[in-house]
């Protein structure tokens, strides 16, 4: 008997590259949050108040935040009895999405042994790249802006059990990073993404929705 097969979810997730270790590190949702809030602030020149500028110039792309909050729950992996679970319960997913906004441990223990050495300036320790995967037309390079952790429900070892995590991320556009760098590319694809969705909606053959095209 042939079982019938729901459509295959894809998940989100977080994926990150340090500079050291070209191996991405894939931290994927357990569930996909069931909102995401995006912010975009247009940047522009022009078109102030009293500016009497000839006209509206963009600066750069806009400047875009995404805050998501992600879901963890241990309670059927500990009545499972899976032993990470029953040990850590939500630790190593808190652990692993809170570490994205440490610099990494080696890169600090070897910062301080060259200014034991005599090293009179350390130049700031470089963070990973972080992508944020939202499906495959989504995928953007991200600086993680705030992190915030509720966590509720703790076994005996006073392991959350239950915890959210709300995560604000700035987009990094070609505005923010040199011509050289991952993030540029990375950026310029979503873009081209967009305006290839975008032409399903605005294509020669397509109305305007709500816009009468014959006063434009």
């Amino acid at each position: 008997m042939t079982r019938a097969r729901g459509p295959r979810i894809l998940k989100g997730a977080l994926v990150t590259i340090d500079p050291t270790d070209p191996t991405p590190r894939v931290i994927a949702f357990t569930y996909n949050p069931s909102t995401l809030k995006r912010s975009l602030q247009p940047q522009m020149v022009g078109g102030e108040d009293n500016a009497q500028s000839s006209a509206v110039r963009f600066t750069g792309a806009p400047a875009q935040t995404i805050t998501i909050e992600i879901e963890l729950d241990a309670s059927d992996d500990i009545g499972s009895g899976k032993s990470a679970a029953l040990q850590y319960a939500v630790l190593p997913q808190l652990a692993a999405l809170e570490l994205l906004v440490y610099p990494a441990l080696a890169a600090v223990n070897e910062a301080q042994k060259q200014l034991a050495s005599g090293v009179m300036e350390i130049a700031p320790l470089t963070a990973p790249r972080t992508l944020f995967v939202w499906g495959q037309k989504r995928v953007l390079p991200v600086r993680i802006a705030s992190y915030e952790i509720n966590e509720e429900f703790f076994d005996t070892r006073l392991n959350p059990i239950r915890a959210t995590v709300t995560l604000a991320m700035r987009v990094l556009t070609y505005t923010d990073v040199s011509a050289d760098n991952h993030a540029y590319f990375t950026f310029t694809a979503y873009q081209q993404a967009l305006n290839t969705i975008a032409g399903q909606a605005t294509g020669s053959t397509t109305p305007l929705i709500g816009v009468d095209s014959g006063g434009l």
